[in-house]
């Protein structure tokens, strides 16, 4: 139950409701832990793949390597707790621990965010510049590219972190939400948040309307490179790649854009919790079958793996 704190104007917990108020508690418990295992296997066994096979020690697959590492972060920020919270029948968090969540909640969405871009721009590369590819692609401006995501993801989130350390939370300390969320918390609280609001609809929104609008000028350049493609064949195989990681960027950020950068009057909690559930759980377990699976090298790749760790076990 929600705790009150004696002063009043501070808190040791928060209690996230989590799954403990849906009537199909133990439907979504058992879909929340299978969805999960389904992305830990899934990008685990994509970074395995890519690790072990010198083929594909390449620009495009460091960059698919990066991104499985953080789609597997970002679903064990949030998941796990959340799960444990079911099972224990414990749904609270400290408040250190809550504000440790929301960090690495930031830093792996943010990385994510970055990620996407990257690939967005090597694909643009790739497609428009294939000649160049190897001069403009260097080892050294794809690890300088990752390094920097991590930099200012890690950085941002600090950020916010900090300022909502500073922030005043009194008796309620319920969270309407599954997890620690900047939005749900900003509304527990009892102090002035505008500075607050202010960060996010400022410095996040030039990051992430920046990251969105490199990507969108990319595909729509690689679009334009496609059309002048003489062969069928090989416009719809350009246009069902391209196809495949826009459906992921759309639902990526449109669901991020519909939680933190909407007036507040028009939120809601189910609202939030849906849309938290596609960054977070959904887009994570389907990156691995829409970057990976459809590829003929990385299928091959995957394949001895499986074989290898079947008969290693036997």
């Amino acid at each position: 139950m929600p705790m009150t704190v004696e002063n009043q104007s501070s808190v040791s917990e928060f209690f996230p409701l989590g799954l403990s108020r849906q009537p199909q508690q133990q439907q979504l418990f058992l879909l929340f832990m299978n969805m999960y295992l389904a992305t830990v296997l899934g990008n685990v066994l994509i970074i395995l793949a890519i690790s072990t096979d010198s083929c594909l020690h390449t620009t495009m697959y460091f960059f698919l390597t990066n991104l499985s590492f953080v789609d597997f972060c970002l679903s064990s920020t949030i998941v796990p707790k959340m799960l444990a919270n079911n099972i224990h029948g414990s749904q609270t968090i400290s408040f250190f621990g809550c504000l440790t969540q929301l960090y690495f909640f930031i830093v792996f969405g943010d990385v994510d965010n970055f990620l996407l871009a990257v690939m967005a721009y090597d694909c643009f590369v790739a497609v428009c510049h294939p000649l160049r590819y190897t001069t403009k692609m260097t080892p050294q401006l794809c690890a300088l590219l990752v390094a920097g995501s991590w930099v200012i993801a890690s950085l941002n989130a600090l950020l916010h972190t900090l300022l909502m350390a500073h922030l005043s939370f009194c008796a309620d300390n319920t969270i309407p939400h599954f997890f620690c969320d900047v939005t749900p918390l900003l509304r527990l609280s009892c102090s002035d948040t505008q500075l607050n609001e202010m960060m996010i609809l400022t410095e996040g929104a030039l990051i992430m309307i920046t990251l969105f609008v490199c990507i969108q000028v990319s595909y729509i350049c690689i679009t334009s490179a496609v059309l002048r493609v003489p062969s069928t064949k090989g416009k719809w195989k350009a246009f069902s790649t391209c196809g495949s990681h826009l459906t992921v960027v759309s639902l990526f950020y449109g669901t991020i854009i519909a939680v933190y950068f909407n007036p507040s009057s028009s939120h809601s909690a189910k609202k939030d919790i849906a849309d938290a559930v596609m960054y977070t759980v959904v887009t994570p377990m389907l990156n691995p079958f829409i970057y990976n699976l459809r590829n003929k090298d990385m299928k091959g790749a995957l394949r001895k793996v499986i074989y290898i760790k079947t008969f290693s076990v036997q």
